[in-house]
């Protein structure tokens, strides 16, 4: 981009879509990405320490995975 194309407005183009923040649905903002604010942030970074999201696992598929046959 040239000096002139700056100083004049050029259109300048974000580089990945807006997405609506993960915790309250409004627009996220650059600086808390993909959140909101850094309260919704701060939310769902105690969610992951307190163990709120995790992977269930099945138990039969736990057994199949680990079968004593050589």
């Amino acid at each position: 981009m040239s000096e002139d194309e700056i100083g004049r407005g050029a259109k300048i183009e974000p580089l990945r879509k807006a997405i609506p923040c993960p915790e309250c649905r409004r627009p996220s903002q650059r600086d808390h990405y993909p959140f909101c604010s850094n309260r919704c942030r701060e939310l769902d970074l105690s969610r992951w320490l307190n163990g709120s999201y995790a992977i269930p696992v099945a138990d039969d598929e736990a057994k199949a995975d680990y079968s004593d046959e050589d």
